[in-house]
C-alpha cells in the first residue's frame, strides 16, 4: 500500500507540473542564481538518451552575451525576411489538416491575448520579432546535437529540453521552447563561436514569469487522448 501511495502522490506531482506549464512569453528582469540553474541542469542531465550518448550540449546566454546574441539574431531575420530559414534541420514542409488548425489557434490566441489583430501586419511583426529578443527573458539555453548522430541525436535532445522545462517549472521558473531560434544560426554560431559540428537545436528563453504579462492569459489547448493515441490488444 506504501508503495502505491508513493507512486499516486509521484504521478500527482508529475501531472501537475506537466498541466501547469506553459509557454512563457513575458518575464520579470531579475537573473536567476547560479545556484539555481546549475541545480536545473543537474535535474536534466538524467534524461533518457539513445546508447547513453547524451548528445546535448547546453550554452546558457546571459547578460551582455545575452544583449549581443538577441542584436544579432534580429538583425540576422530582417536581412533574411522571404527567404528560406538557414537551420541546421529542415523546417516543417507544410502544415495542413489538424496540424494547421492547431497552429492557427494558438497563434490567434497569443495576438489576441497581447492585444494584435486580425491585418494588423507591423504588429504581427513586431511580436514575431520579441521571439529573438526572447521575449524579455534573462537567460537562454541554446540546445545543439553532435552533426554525426543525425536525426537521432536531436530527437534525443527534444527530449532533454522537456526535462529542462519540467525541472525549470518545479523550480519555479517560466520557459519558452524556441525552434525560432534555429532559424538564425548564422548568428548563434557567431556569438557563440560554434563549431561546424554542432547543430542548432532550439533555445529555451528562461526566468522568473512575470504573471502579469497579457500573454499569460492564455493556455494552448490539447487533443483528447483518442485523437492520438490507438490501443492494439
Amino acid at each position: 500500500m506504501g508503495d502505491d501511495m508513493t507512486g499516486q502522490h509521484d504521478f500527482e506531482t508529475l501531472d501537475r507540473l506537466l498541466t501547469g506549464r506553459r509557454s512563457c512569453r513575458g518575464y520579470l528582469p531579475d537573473e536567476v542564481p547560479r545556484a539555481t540553474i546549475e541545480q536545473l541542469l543537474g535535474a536534466a542531465q538524467h534524461t533518457a538518451s539513445w546508447c547513453n550518448t547524451q548528445p546535448w550540449q547546453v550554452h546558457i546566454v546571459s547578460g551582455e552575451a545575452r544583449e549581443s546574441l538577441s542584436k544579432a539574431a534580429v538583425d540576422n531575420v530582417i536581412a533574411m525576411f522571404g527567404q528560406p530559414a538557414p537551420s541546421d534541420f529542415p523546417f516543417p514542409a507544410a502544415y495542413t489538416g489538424v496540424y494547421d488548425e492547431r497552429r492557427k489557434e494558438v497563434g490567434w490566441q497569443l495576438y489576441g491575448a497581447v492585444g494584435v489583430e486580425r491585418g494588423d501586419r507591423d504588429a504581427s511583426a513586431a511580436q514575431m520579432l520579441r521571439n529573438f529578443e526572447f521575449f524579455g527573458a534573462p537567460h537562454v539555453a541554446i540546445v545543439t546535437t553532435d552533426a554525426d548522430l543525425g536525426v537521432y541525436g536531436a530527437i534525443d535532445c527534444g527530449l532533454y529540453v522537456n526535462s529542462f522545462m519540467l525541472a525549470a517549472q518545479a523550480l519555479g521558473l517560466g520557459t519558452c521552447a524556441q525552434a525560432a531560434i534555429a532559424q538564425v544560426t548564422p548568428a548563434v554560431r557567431e556569438v557563440l563561436g560554434l563549431p561546424d559540428d554542432r547543430l542548432v537545436v532550439c533555445g529555451i528563453s528562461f526566468g522568473r514569469p512575470d504573471l502579469d504579462h497579457p500573454s499569460a492569459g492564455f493556455t494552448s489547448t490539447r487533443a483528447p487522448i483518442d485523437q492520438v493515441a490507438t490501443f492494439v490488444d
